[in-house]
């Protein structure tokens, strides 16, 4: 029997994307995340020329786009639902392309501050993407077109600031914003070419089998969510010090080499690990966490070169489990529900996580040295695994 989608289309009749037009969104996303994720590791040279001389203000502008960007993601996550998710995703593009162009001509603090917050609001390209695809998708080619996704972000994550560094030599950090501004423009003009999923009709209120699914599975998506991003990324900012401290003799290209080789870890490992998780994400994402907790605890007593690698090598295994199986659970939560608002919500969540990091590394490497948000984060992800693993063996999602 042929199944009927809450849109009122068959699953033969709903427009598929083809493997190319997948990866050229992944592409599209990767290209305009250069700029947002390539160019704010050198606000501490930016913000001088901009009458902040002494880069105070640099820790606040880093978070500044996520926490307008988790403000503003729900909002155009609805949006995406009720007018067209290609459209929210070009608007996305345009919004970066024009907040990038404001960054880089900004002759004064207050106005480069404005362009960061305006990045922030008018961005969510990752939520808008995934949200296009899960309008096209389901089921475990939605959940690999999720993992290709957060592929694009960890190599942007990677190779960005390279790019960025050696062309700081021609061009300032500061005008490389104007400059970069042309990726996202790019993007757009290829993801035009792509099509419009159809708009995600609500469910007759008297049919039965187009209830609501249940909130619970969505709640536990959420939650871990929050926790798996609050568990890494409390780690990123004190890393090259916590490096720099116990490994004093090594250069700064191998501290970023230690820093980069979880993220190269996920790119390797994405695909044979999403064939192993895919259809038990419950139990991946429970040895995720467990992975983590284990490679973050390390990082406490770590002295030479050889247990760096190791740790970081634990820790990529473990944000490849970690990101795999959330976004099969995100494309199984993404059943019946209108994709738009969930992606928006679930990116809330992550950038909501990202700023309590932030701030939990900041706090914790004041009171107790570089190492203390590793072990923080290694608390947070081991009682997570303790507290989900009976819940996320019995979970059942609904579709």
């Amino acid at each position: 029997m042929t199944a009927v989608l809450q849109d009122g289309r068959t699953r033969e009749e709903r427009p598929v994307l083809r493997t190319r037009q997948v990866h050229a969104v992944a592409a599209c996303y990767f290209v305009a995340s250069f700029a947002a994720l390539g160019l704010p590791p050198y606000l501490t040279e930016i913000l001088p020329a901009l009458g902040d001389h002494g880069a105070r203000w640099a820790g606040l502008l880093y978070i500044v786009p996520t926490v307008f960007g988790a403000l503003g993601a729900p909002l155009w996550g609805r949006l995406a639902d009720r007018y067209g998710r290609k459209r929210l995703l070009l608007r996305a593009q345009f919004g970066l392309a024009l907040s990038f162009l404001l960054a880089g001509l900004a002759d004064s603090l207050p106005a480069f501050a404005a362009a960061l917050v305006l990045q922030g609001v008018l961005g969510g390209t990752f939520a808008a993407s995934n949200g296009y695809l899960a309008a096209s998708l389901d089921g475990r080619r939605l959940s690999w077109a999720l993992t290709l996704m957060q592929g694009s972000a960890r190599l942007a994550l990677v190779a960005a600031p390279v790019v960025v560094g050696g062309l700081t030599p021609w061009l300032s950090p500061h005008r490389q914003y104007a400059l970069l501004a042309v990726l996202p423009l790019a993007a757009a003009l290829m993801l035009a070419a792509l099509p419009e999923p159809p708009p995600t009709a609500p469910p007759a209120p008297a049919d039965p089998e187009a209830e609501s699914p249940p909130p619970g599975p969505l709640r536990t998506l959420y939650a871990l969510e929050f926790t798996f991003v609050l568990a890494t990324v409390i780690s990123y900012p004190y890393l090259i010090t916590l490096v720099g401290e116990r490994l004093p003799g090594l250069g700064p290209s191998a501290s970023g080499a230690l820093f980069a080789l979880p993220h190269a870890c996920y790119l390797l490992l994405a695909k044979p690990v999403h064939t192993a998780v895919a259809h038990r994400p419950h139990l991946g994402a429970v040895t995720g966490f467990a992975c983590v907790a284990v490679a973050l605890a390390g990082h406490w007593g770590a002295d030479t070169v050889a247990s760096f690698v190791v740790l970081r090598l634990l820790l990529g295994a473990g944000m490849t489990l970690g990101l795999v199986s959330l976004s099969a659970l995100a494309a199984e939560a993404s059943r019946g529900r209108g994709p738009g608002r969930l992606f928006g919500s679930l990116e809330f969540i992550s950038k909501a996580g990202a700023v309590v990091a932030g701030a939990a590394a900041a706090a914790s490497t004041g009171l107790w040295g570089p190492a203390a948000p590793a072990v923080a984060g290694s608390a947070v992800a081991a009682l997570t695994a303790v507290i989900s693993t009976p819940t996320l063996l019995r979970t059942r999602w609904s579709r």
